[in-house]
């Protein structure tokens, strides 16, 4: 199966910046050990004028299967307890999204 790319953008509140930069300087090894375990590799956070802009690569076969697995981590969901505060959706979300998924418009391999 081919490596899937998947993007994502949402705002990170600015007055938590600070917090959420820490977390992520010094990701939980669970967190990371979960996320390979669905199948993600290549997985990149970038920051520019507010926005969160995250970047992946998925290498499995079921992409919704593997991503809602992560959810059944309890490590990961205190994770996101403290991680989900920082972040808001962007007013272009669909209901219940978090991050709104970005289309791919250009790749060069």
């Amino acid at each position: 199966m081919p490596v899937q790319r998947y993007a994502a953008v949402i705002r990170l509140r600015p007055e938590l910046e600070a917090g959420y930069r820490a977390l992520h300087a010094a990701p939980w090894p669970e967190v990371l050990a979960t996320l390979r375990r669905a199948n993600i590799r290549n997985y990149s956070i970038f920051l520019r004028d507010g926005l969160l802009f995250s970047y992946l690569e998925y290498t499995g076969e079921d992409f919704a299967a593997d991503t809602a697995s992560i959810a059944q981590c309890p490590v990961t969901r205190e994770w996101w307890a403290r991680t989900d505060p920082c972040q808001q959706p962007l007013d272009s979300a669909a209901e219940g999204e978090h991050w709104a998924p970005a289309e791919e418009v250009f790749h060069l391999a």
